[in-house]
């Protein structure tokens, strides 16, 4: 399974970022090798319709799972109809801290509809 975490910096001790589709990284773990990569969002600065193509991004890279703060409603809508399954990690902890919480169970879903 690929998670895909919001930060705001590369990396696994990077900052968990709040915000979904504007996030500044996304970060990458494979629950299977455990590895994980991190990469610059491109659409930081783009003009509408961040969210739904943010999560065809995640879409194309295998993603199941999506920790973050918050989602919009048209993200919401696009996650939803992927199927994406979607966690709210209200922490200002790590990326790693996050992923940790999310393993423990310790992480509300975010309701889509």
């Amino acid at each position: 399974m690929i998670i895909c975490i919001t930060a705001r910096a590369g990396g696994m001790d990077a900052q968990a970022e709040q915000r979904f589709a504007r996030a500044p990284y996304f970060t990458f773990v494979n629950t299977e090798t455990g590895a994980s990569e991190s990469i610059e969002n491109p659409l930081i600065d783009a003009s509408g319709g961040v969210g739904p193509r943010a999560v065809q991004m995640l879409s194309d890279r295998g993603v199941t799972v999506v920790i973050t703060g918050h989602v919009g409603g048209n993200a919401a809508r696009a996650l939803a109809a992927g199927g994406f399954k979607v966690f709210a990690y209200p922490g200002s902890g790590s990326v790693a801290d996050a992923l940790a919480a999310y393993n423990a169970g310790n992480l509300q879903p975010i309701s889509l509809a």
